[in-house]
């Protein structure tokens, strides 16, 4: 399973300030919108075992499931409108239960660190029962500041985070340098996160651009 955690700091939480029609005034909501696309399709088809996750204004998580999605196409407008709806559903995330928006996307009442904890959970369920095959996942921060993304073994079963338009907070970074195994970054220049999304996931898909 590959995961994405996106971060969204300037996307509002209400419903009703996401206007279709200005995509980016909505906290550049239209960026959000392009790592889904990113994350969960390929040129005719979508993706097997891949999540994206976006964290909106540290309240909300909302999550897109390739595998279960329906209905979903790639342009900016389609995903803003599941966001949108899925942000409407919110009285109906009670405490961590999901609410259930569409086929493949949900809402949690949940930030980025109780995102994270549930995430990477798995993690500490292998360890508890003494499982080494599987040792859980591994949480990766992408950050321009990181080692050299080529240098780096793919994980095999990765979460990675990375932020929207703007840089983690201070306290992002400090929860991120709790939870992260690796800080990578994906080439000299800073990208777009919807780029570095693809970057990422060719990185994989090559086994760390060993195999074409």
């Amino acid at each position: 399973m590959r995961q994405f955690v996106v971060i969204g700091h300037d996307v509002p939480t209400d419903p009703d300030a996401v206007s279709l029609s200005d995509i980016p005034g909505a906290g550049r909501l239209d960026l959000l919108c392009r790592c889904v696309a990113a994350g969960v399709f390929l040129s005719h088809g979508i993706r097997e075992d891949v999540r994206v996750h976006l964290v909106v204004a540290d309240e909300f998580t909302v999550t897109f499931d390739a595998d279960s999605l329906r209905h979903l196409h790639p342009d900016e407008r389609n995903v803003a409108a599941r966001i949108r709806d899925a942000l409407d559903a919110q009285d109906d995330a009670i405490g961590h239960m999901p609410a259930d928006v569409s086929p493949g996307v949900e809402l949690r009442r949940m930030g980025l660190e109780a995102t994270l904890d549930r995430l990477l959970d798995a993690s500490g369920a292998a360890s508890a029962s003494g499982d080494s095959a599987d040792a859980g996942p591994t949480p990766v921060q992408l950050h321009e500041d990181g080692d050299p993304l080529v240098d780096a073994a793919p994980p095999t079963d990765p979460v990675f985070v990375l932020s929207d338009h703007n840089d983690f907070t201070p306290a992002e970074r400090d929860l991120l340098a709790d939870r992260a195994e690796r800080r990578v970054r994906v080439g000299p220049k800073r990208l777009h996160a919807d780029h570095t999304v693809s970057v990422v996931h060719n990185w994989l898909d090559t086994d760390g651009y060993a195999s074409y």
